[in-house]
């Protein structure tokens, strides 16, 4: 079995894994609480994991500081759009947008320039999007605030993936690399969330301990597995085969939080990984 075929597969097995976290966080009413819960788990078990794993490149250590404060804004735009809009929506718009900033930001980046036929993935990604977010006419209200939080996400999976993948790169170690950024990036999102919601924050763990758990793993699964890709892959090629997520992300909330799912939010989803796929193989 091929490098590349290895890799392909670890990454659809890291968009499942990362719809099924995802799936954890919009099945409980305070997003911010589960999402830290989450992250918090994956950072213990990163912890207990250090003592037997060399750390990453001194070169490296500011891409793993810079990926953690993107982070938050990433959490920030994913409460939102989950408040405001269901999985099945809001979940597309946000991982489909991604690979398309991607693409563009790889370039001056990393070098990574998109051929002609990426060219055309993009476009289908993009009109997969405009598909979803024009699904209801013109965003207003809430439809148009989560629009708005799914967008911003976009932009901060962006930041993340290629500060994440410039600092892996550099790494020497990309196991140390994914280990220490998991055990740190959670700090500030604990202490955030305890000063502004110390009691619903211990009331969700004390309910939802064993999905948190679950999830924690699902979390370290997929983004690790995905840091370890673009370490070996393009940027681009690498998040837009992990954003056929949105497949996953639309089909469990359809099936497990029995959110509608229309043929037109179908055809965009299909729209979007078909583009994510030409820009993978081409």
């Amino acid at each position: 079995m091929s490098l590349h075929l290895i890799v392909a597969l670890l990454m659809l097995l890291a968009a499942a894994m990362h719809a099924g976290w995802n799936l954890f966080v919009k099945g409980t009413g305070d997003r911010l609480s589960a999402i830290t819960a989450v992250m918090t788990g994956g950072a213990i078990l990163s912890a207990f994991a250090l003592p037997f794993v060399d750390p990453p490149a001194r070169e490296s250590w500011i891409f793993i500081f810079l990926s953690i404060v993107i982070h938050l804004g990433y959490y920030a735009g994913l409460v939102g759009a989950y408040r405001h809009g269901d999985l099945s929506h809001a979940y597309p718009i946000a991982r489909g947008t991604a690979p398309l900033l991607v693409a563009i930001a790889a370039a001056p980046a990393a070098g990574e320039w998109l051929s002609p036929l990426q060219c055309l993935g993009v476009a289908a990604i993009s009109l997969g999007i405009v598909s979803l977010a024009f699904e209801r006419g013109m965003p207003k209200g809430d439809h148009g605030r989560s629009v708005l939080y799914a967008l911003a996400t976009a932009v901060f999976i962006m930041g993340y993936s290629v500060t994440d993948g410039l600092g892996v790169r550099r790494s020497g170690n990309a196991l140390g690399y994914i280990l220490w950024l998991f055990a740190l990036e959670a700090i500030p999102l604990l202490l955030i969330t305890i000063a502004i919601r110390r009691r619903a924050f211990f009331q969700h763990l004390k309910r939802h301990w064993r999905s948190s758990s679950a999830g924690a793993v699902l979390s370290c699964g997929a983004y690790g597995l995905a840091i370890w890709g673009m370490s070996v892959g393009t940027l681009a090629g690498i998040v837009g085969l992990r954003e056929t997520s949105v497949l996953f992300g639309a089909a469990f909330g359809a099936l497990f939080l029995h959110e509608k799912f229309g043929w037109k939010r179908a055809v965009a989803a299909v729209a979007v990984v078909a583009g994510n796929l030409v820009l993978q193989l081409a």
